[in-house]
Order: structure tokens, then C-alpha cells, then sequence
């Protein structure tokens, strides 16, 4: 029963988190794929860039709601490996969705969903975390990734079971990935800032 669980769980997180809610918005909004502006992702930032801050901030609720909901649908089948197996999924559809040919977002609003949900104080720390580094530099992606990694070492401080701890530092680890063409223009200095005209 216990791998049953798990199996289901996994599943139903990667369906929810499979849903393009940035690709689909943007075709419902402007009739556009997102894909072909600003950065390419379908996530919320370049939403939020290339459509503006309503439709923005309405991806953003929803793919953090992907998270959340796939964490409490977990929980009815009990079990810590449920609630994991379930944001596991949510991340992979999120960042591989079944609906785009495997070529999704960056995890970061879905992993938050999935965070609050989990720990409340932690993704509050990760988001005072967020927006302290978008202040200091201008970067939504340096203030992802200081985000993702401040959220193994709350669980750690907070004393959680070590199964989340190890999910968060993995989380972490995967976020950091995905962000590594970010990582590539914040070295050649050609990042997108906060306040710029054009991408």
C-alpha cells in the first residue's frame, strides 16, 4: 500500500504540475507563445515581462498553487513519502511538462507553492530572502536561487525529518540547474535586470 501511495502521489503531482499556466495564459491573453519572447520560459518573470504585472502575478498564484495542491492531495493518502513523491511530481511536470514536449519552467513559484505549503515559516524566510536580493541587485535570478538555497538550511534549522531536508537540498541543487543559462549571462554581464526596457 505504502509504494501504491507513492506511485499515485508522484502522478498526480506531475499532472498538476504538467499544466502550462504561462503558455496558456498567453495564448488566451494576447493570442502569442510565450516561448518566442523575452527569455523563452513559460514561467511568471518573463510573463510578468512581456505581457506585464496582472497576467504576471495570475501565473505566478496559480503555478504556486500547482505546488500546494499537489502537497495537500498527498497528504490524503498519508505519509511523508506521499507528501514528497507528490512535490517531486509537481517539480518534474512543472519543468518538464507532459503538455509542451518536456520543455517547461524554472520551479520556482511551483517550489514555493510547495515550500509555504510545507513549512510556512521557511517560505516566509525564502521570501523575505527573495526580495531582500531583487532589491540589493536587480536580479529575479540570483534572488531565485538565494531563495531555493536558503530553503535546506531553514528545514535544518527548523528541525525537520530528514527526508525533507534531503528533498530541499535536492530542490536546491535542481533549481540552480535550471537557472544555468542565467548563470551564464549574469557572468558575460548580459542578465536581464530589473527595470530595463528591453530583454
Amino acid at each position: 500500500m505504502f509504494q501504491y501511495n507513492i506511485i499515485i502521489s508522484l502522478i498526480i503531482g506531475y499532472l498538476l504540475g504538467s499544466v502550462p499556466t504561462g503558455y496558456l495564459l498567453a495564448r488566451c491573453w494576447k493570442g502569442i507563445d510565450i516561448r518566442q519572447y523575452g527569455s523563452g520560459n513559460i514561467g511568471a518573470t518573463n510573463v510578468w515581462r512581456t505581457l506585464g504585472a496582472a497576467p504576471g502575478l495570475v501565473v505566478l498564484l496559480i503555478d504556486m498553487a500547482k505546488g500546494a495542491a499537489a502537497v495537500l492531495i498527498a497528504r490524503y493518502f498519508g505519509g511523508t513519502g506521499a507528501e514528497l513523491a507528490a512535490a517531486v511530481g509537481a517539480l518534474l511536470g512543472h519543468s518538464y511538462p507532459l503538455f509542451l514536449k518536456f520543455r517547461g519552467g524554472k520551479i520556482i513559484a511551483t517550489g514555493a507553492g510547495i515550500i509555504f505549503t510545507i513549512s510556512p515559516l521557511s517560505g516566509l524566510v525564502g521570501l523575505v530572502l527573495f526580495a531582500s536580493a531583487v532589491i540589493l541587485t536587480r536580479y529575479v535570478s540570483v534572488a531565485s536561487m538565494t531563495a531555493a538555497v536558503s530553503i535546506p538550511v531553514s528545514f535544518y534549522l527548523l528541525h525537520m525529518e530528514r527526508p525533507y531536508i534531503v528533498f530541499a537540498a535536492a530542490v536546491a541543487a535542481f533549481a540552480i540547474y535550471k537557472h544555468r543559462s542565467n548563470i551564464k549571462r549574469l557572468i558575460t554581464g548580459t542578465e536581464f535586470k530589473i527595470g530595463q526596457k528591453k530583454f
